[in-house]
């Protein structure tokens, strides 16, 4: 069977953030390729629940909410508690749940500290370590949302570039210490959701005109490398895809 026809049917995936934009899109690929989804979310309950009943128009019994604030010491390891009672399995963690927002140095806070690492680092982390032994009795794999920041910093966002930085390392690390039952790759996007805050005409112009595609991306760009590094790598561990439209190769 080729990779484009294989499917995922029966195996489970977690994904973090998964309500909107780019993780709802991740959700919505997955499950067309025959995953069963455990949707994360933290205060999105709306936009959760309508995303949980369109999939399961599709497929009934394929997808269960999972509510929890990440910064809290003790939600990563009842969210793995939680994912392994549905189905008593988990074949897939996706840790996309982030926080993006200015920090200028003059200004930084330990509470911005505790947000921009507790969502980018600490929580995927311990994520993945309560997820570990699940993962390893599937041979399942861990994919990271990185971002192409994570190289590249972004003038006015040094906490969300260095928490972004250890995520990257985190996938390398994580790949080591994980192999050779799981996998752990990761996904750098570059310009396919302008920020929630609103981004000038001008600023969105300048970001694309840094891409050698000249064009802004898409959520799917990302969902369909996602369900490529589960699907279609399985020799490709360690590894982090820019999806960034050439970005990365322009000065």
């Amino acid at each position: 069977m080729s990779s484009a026809t294989r499917s995922l049917s029966g195996r489970v995936a977690l994904i973090t953030g998964a309500a909107q934009r780019i993780g709802a899109e991740i959700a919505r690929t997955l499950h067309a390729a025959g995953m069963d989804l455990l949707l994360h979310y933290r205060s999105s309950q709306q936009p959760a629940l309508a995303l949980q009943a369109e999939l399961l128009a599709q497929r009934a019994n394929s997808v269960q909410l999972l509510r929890g604030d990440l910064l809290l010491a003790d939600t990563p390891e009842r969210l793995i508690s939680e994912a392994e009672g549905w189905q008593g399995r988990l074949d897939l963690l996706v840790n996309n749940a982030s926080s993006f927002y200015p920090t200028p140095l003059e200004r930084i806070s330990a509470a911005q500290w505790d947000d921009l690492i507790g969502t980018n680092l600490k929580a995927p982390l311990f994520l993945a370590r309560s997820a570990a032994p699940l993962l390893r009795a599937s041979r399942g794999t861990i994919v990271n949302l990185v971002d192409i920041h994570a190289q590249r910093p972004l003038a006015g966002y040094p906490l969300y570039c260095i928490a972004k930085a250890g995520n990257a390392m985190m996938v390398k690390s994580l790949a080591r210490e994980l192999g050779p039952e799981v996998r752990v790759n990761g996904v750098a996007p570059g310009a396919i959701l302008w920020p929630e805050e609103e981004l000038g005409e001008s600023a969105k112009a300048s970001i694309i005109d840094r891409t050698t595609l000249k064009r802004a991306g898409e959520p799917r760009d990302i969902a369909r490398t996602v369900l490529f590094l589960v699907r279609d790598a399985d020799y490709i561990s360690g590894q982090i895809i820019a999806v960034d439209g050439g970005r990365s190769v322009q000065q």
